[in-house]
Order: structure tokens, then sequence, then C-alpha cells
């Protein structure tokens, strides 16, 4: 095997690995894949914008695995979603492999890992732990269903060699797994395990452990940096790729949510495990908290209600009681055990959580605390029920500190730079602007401690002045909350009859893309599908096959449609995907950045909605032949003062406000 220094470079091996694919060369793939190795071998940071097309998985990838090879080192890849774990597991590690082999002297190898709750747990699956079924003990229906699945699930266990819960089909609903699975909290660990040397989590981080690559989400990632508990290998290197969806998942992972129910179902387990009245004593404070909450309205709250402060202290007493009343670790047998250590996780949880919710209000100042606390409302009609909420008011600290601080990392995605820079996400992702990062005159006195860090966009292979058309419907009212107006309607009429169908309808909600759907049904002349008739998998697949299918839908059809081809030559978003004004994470970053001197607005409310119009607009062009128009019938695009941020944010399609001519292009399309 070549040593280090007699390893083909970076370009050697992209040329190898893209004649492998049967691609060809792209300029901003090659810029895309120096930066990479630039930052690698520097330790500086990159931000790196790749359009779709530029093949920016191989871009990062091949420095990534000349790094690994070259210094016996492991890179951790972190993606957002499923599909691109899938893709680079599935399909672009395993021909990369093939395709370096004979240039690095052995195959690369790589690993997919995932949370501990990803995987079946032996133990539990044996009877190691009486599981609490909670409310599902009262239907006898739901129980005989969960039977059949966990026998199921026993079956699947002699046969799986991966214990991965992604490789059963059909797979088993959350509750059942719950009943086969346990958290990185509850796991008794593979030394004190009966089974843990068959241990399906254990073994798929001894796998990653000795990869080149290790491929994982943001999730596990953010647990792995904010909690304390290292479950990915040791690496020095970390690309995260989508990396628009990284603050939203690392502020999911830094949430804590605590319910009655929660308490409830803590003390149930403590029952058998300390003295009865100890565990008494926090359900009754679980059900004194339902009862204040009851009483409360849902929303932020800016001061603590005092029944609720009195209600959480007790719920923070009465498990430090039962804390003490459970005592350290002793020698048990293993069933034992795993109940314990189920219980201790979970009564943890509840101490932590109640902890949490009172020490966010010693900071006086809302703009300066640490954690937003708000009550929700959630479940189904009749059966809802008050849930305390604590997310932290920035994630950007933690992620300069434990991400940034630890390791080099490369952020990419086919949109960063929104408002024609980096630095609205740079702020979220706790770098520092663009100018004060290179010392420029907008910060005269730079941090000498922060992170080192440059941005790049590589563009796109498409010519989208010539390959696609930005109408903005500037004629339009702007949107109301009543639902779609008259002449919106007629404007979504207009453009599916022009295109002859081959329309993707991306809606802010799903009440309204409910409304289209049935107001055009019977005035159109082509198919038109609602996400939720079908799985959306499904509904994608159809409108795929048939050239003359519309779709409509939300959210997940804005970022996650990939149909190249005739299929789609036509984008409609019905208004500017801001997020809701009373979401109270939302607020209340909005009002901490207007309290430092900032635009809160624009800051988070604009950014979110640039990310999604950005991301949306990007399901036009996906191959190189495809044509077509993205629709945005909301008129503020164009004449609010936020408007050219905005716009800046979008592809550089040609823009026109003219709607005959966009009628006449989406006729030509289609032969008509």
């Amino acid at each position: 095997m070549p040593t280090a220094t007699d390893l083909p470079g970076v370009a050697e091996l992209l040329e190898a690995a893209v004649t492998a694919v049967g691609g060809r060369r792209r300029e901003g793939q090659d810029a895309m894949a120096q930066a990479v190795r630039k930052a690698i071998t520097s330790g500086e940071h990159v931000a790196v914008q790749a359009g779709t097309g530029t093949g920016k998985s191989l871009a990062y990838l091949v420095p990534a695995i000349h790094h690994a090879v070259a210094k016996d080192a492991t890179v951790v890849i972190s993606t957002a979603t499923i599909a691109l774990q899938r893709q680079l597991v599935d399909r672009d590690l395993p021909r990369l492999a093939k395709a370096l082999k004979p240039l690095l002297g052995r195959a690369p190898t790589f690993a997919i890992l995932k949370g501990r709750r990803n995987y079946l747990c032996l133990n539990k699956l044996h009877g190691g732990d009486d599981t609490d079924h909670g409310d599902e003990l009262f239907d006898p229906f739901a129980i005989s269903a969960m039977v059949r699945q966990i026998k199921r699930l026993h079956e699947w266990a002699d046969t799986t060699d991966k214990g991965d819960r992604d490789e059963l089909v059909p797979g088993v609903p959350d509750s059942t797994w719950r009943q086969v699975s346990v958290t990185a909290r509850e796991c008794l660990g593979a030394a004190k395990c009966p089974v843990g040397d068959d241990c399906f989590a254990e073994k798929a981080r001894a796998e990653a452990g000795k990869a080149d690559i290790v491929v994982t989400n943001h999730a596990l990632l953010a647990i792995d940096a904010l909690e304390g508990r290292p479950v990915l290998p040791e690496h020095d290197v970390v690309v995260v790729d989508e990396a628009h969806e990284l603050v939203d998942r690392v502020t999911g992972v830094a949430t804590a949510e605590l319910t009655s129910g929660i308490i409830g179902a803590t003390a149930r387990r403590l029952g058998k495990l300390v003295d009865q009245a100890v565990a008494d004593r926090l359900a009754e404070a679980g059900e004194g908290l339902a009862m204040v909450l009851e009483d409360l309205p849902p929303g932020r709250w800016d001061t603590l209600p005092q029944a609720a402060a009195g209600a959480l202290s007790a719920v923070r007493d009465a498990a430090a009681s039962c804390r003490q009343s459970l005592g350290s670790e002793r020698r048990e047998d293993p069933e034992a055990a795993t109940g314990r250590k189920i219980a201790q996780a979970s009564l943890d949880e509840v101490a932590d959580t109640a902890v949490r919710l009172l020490a966010a209000f010693e900071e006086p100042d809302p703009a300066k605390r640490r954690d937003v606390v708000w009550l929700a409302e959630q479940g189904p009609d009749g059966a809802r029920h008050k849930v305390l909420h604590a997310a932290p008011l920035w994630v950007g600290g933690l992620l300069r500190e434990r991400l940034f601080g630890r390791a080099t990392v490369v952020l990419t995605s086919a949109t960063l730079a929104l408002g024609g820079n980096f630095d609205a996400l740079a702020r979220q992702w706790g770098l520092p602007p663009t100018a004060a990062a290179a010392g420029g005159p907008d910060d005269p006195v730079p941090d000498p401690d922060a992170p080192k860090w440059s941005g790049m966009d590589v563009g796109s292979p498409f010519a989208h002045g010539r390959s696609g058309i930005l109408y903005v419907a500037k004629r339009l009212p702007p949107p109301g909350r009543d639902g779609l107006p008259p002449s919106y309607l007629d404007e979504i009429a207009g453009l599916v009859e022009a295109a002859g169908g081959r329309t993707l309808g991306l809606f802010s909600s799903m009440r309204a893309a409910k409304q289209a759907t049935e107001a055009l049904r019977g005035r159109l002349d082509t198919p038109l599908l609602c996400q939720g008739e079908d799985s959306t998998m499904q509904l994608v697949k159809k409108f795929a096959e048939d050239e003359a299918t519309s779709l409509f839908g939300t959210l997940s059809l804005w970022q996650g449609v990939d149909v190249p081809g005739p299929s789609l030559s036509c984008v409609i978003i019905d208004r500017i995907p801001f997020p809701r004004p009373d979401d109270p994470l939302v607020a209340a970053r909005q009002r901490a950045t207007d309290a430092r001197g900032g635009n809160g607005f624009l800051t988070v409310s604009a950014t979110h909605a640039a990310l999604l119009l950005a991301q949306g607009a990007g399901r036009l062009l996906r191959g190189m032949d495809d044509r077509g128009v993205v629709a945005i019938l909301d008129p503020r695009l164009a004449t609010a003062r936020y408007g050219g941020f905005l716009r800046a944010s979008l592809p550089p399609f040609w823009p026109t406000d003219d709607r005959e001519k966009v009628h006449a292009a989406l006729r030509r399309l289609r032969g008509a």
C-alpha cells in the first residue's frame, strides 16, 4: 500500500472517481474538492454552496477519503435526511471504494451509524424490562396488535444481522418499537448486559470505529457534541451536508419537554424500586402539575406563573427524593438491572427538565436567557394534553464551542448564501460574519478567538437565466388569513392549464393545498394529486410517471422532490413561507435580536423564508435539459422592503411579472 506521501493527490482521485461513475468533471466540482482539501489541511472551516448537478457528494467524499487513508483517521459525514444517507452508503461510497482501490492500495471503508434507539435491543426483547405501555393498557385492540408485532420482531431478531429498524419491512409503529429498543441513557452498557456481546448497537459502533468514513445524521452529531457522551468514533473532520438544516436539527435535540404523563410513567417504573410512598409523591406532583397547566393558556412564558413555579418545584423535589431513595447502582440480576436503568433514565429526564424549566427564569431579561419556555397543546382531538417545552434561545454558542471548536468542519448545501452572502446562516452557526472573519472594515476589533472560516459559492452547471423564468404575480393582492382568494385560484388554474399539468404546487399550509385541490379538480382537464391522499413517495412516483399530472402539497415537498425531465415544468409557490408569527421560539429569537440592536425579522423570519423559497425554487431544474417556470403568487416578493433579500437568495432565473409571457413560455415547453 502507498505511504501517505506516495498517495495520489485529490485531483487525480477525483478524476478516477468521476470516470468510474460515468460522469464528467465540472468546474464547480473541482473548485469544491480543492476547497475541502484546503480546509482539511489548514484546519480552517469552510462553507460551500454547490448547486444541484455540481456533484458535491464526490467533491467532499474524495478529499475526505484521501485524508482518512493518509492520516489513518476517521471522517464523519452528517446528513439531514435518510434519503441522502442511503444514497451515500448504498450508491456513492461503494462505487468510490471500488474506483479508488487501485490508486490507494486498498478499498476505503465506510459505515453508517445511527442513534441507539434505531437498533433492536436483544436484552429488552427477551424480557429484560417490564415495560409500561401507558395509555395503551386501556385499549385491548392496541395491545393485541402490539403483541402480534412483538412476536414478529422476535422472529426478525433470529434472521437480522444488523438489527437496524430501517431494514424491517414492513415496519412497526413507534409505540411497538419502543418496547424493544433503548436510548443511550437506558442502556446497561455492553459490559453489564447479559447479551452485550451480541448487541447490534455496539456492533454498529465498533464497525464505525474501524471505518475511514462514518455516515450519520445531524441529530446524532448534535448528541455527540452537546451531551458529553461520545457516541461517534474519534474524528478530526466533519462534513455537514444539507447544512441549511443543521440549526433546526440541533435545536430539536436540545429541546426538552415535560408532561404529567411522562412524570406518571416514571413514578410507575419507580414503584417497584423505591418505597411506594416516595414514588407516590412523584405521581402526586405530576398530577398537581397537570391541574395547574390545565388552567393556563398555551403560549410563551416571559415570566414563570406562580402556580407553575410551585408545581414544578414539587416535581423537582419529589424527583430528588426518588433519586436519593433509588441510591447508587448495586449488583443485581440482569433483569432487575435493566428495569432499574430504564427507571433511572426516566427519572433523570424528569428531574433535569424540571430544574431547567425553573432555572430558565433566573435571568430577568428574556433576551439574555439561555432557554425559551412555552406551553403547548398536543394530541388528537378529544385527547389533547398540555406540554411544557424548553428550547435554547440560540444554538450558535453550543455549535461554536462543541462542534467548530473540536474538529475541522465542512458545511455544504445547494442553499447557504442567503441575500447574496453566507452571513445569515453563519450567525446561526456561531461563526463570525465574513467581514469579521477576515478582519474586514465592518469589524475593526475582531474576536481573536472566533473560528476561522471562509465561504465559497461554486455555482451550478445549470444556466438558470436561459433555463428558467421567475414569475412574481405582482398584480395579485397580498395573501390573507382566510385561505386562497379566487384571484389566486384563477392564477393557479391558468398556470396549470398553460403547462398542460406538469406542475408542482408548494403551499404554506395543508389547508391551502387541499383548498386549491378541491377548487381546481373539476375545473382542470389534467389529473391533480394532493399530499395526504397516499404516501408522499407514491404520490411523487405517480407525478413523475405521468406528464399531465400535477401534485399539490406542503412542507416535505419543498425539499424532498427530485423529478427531472418533462413531468415538471412549473413550480407554484402560493406565498412567502414565513414562520408562524405565534411560534414561541421564532418570536423569542426575533425579540432577542431586536434587543441587541439587530433586525429580528430579517435575521429570523426572513432567513427562514429565504431558505425555504430557495429550496422550493430548486425543485424546478434537476437535470441539464430541464426548462420551466417558478411562479410565486405573493406580490410582497416584488413590493416589500425585504423582497430584495429574498430575491437575492433565489437561483438567478430570468425575472418577469408578465403573465402572458409566462403562459406562452409554458405552452411552448409542452409543444402546444
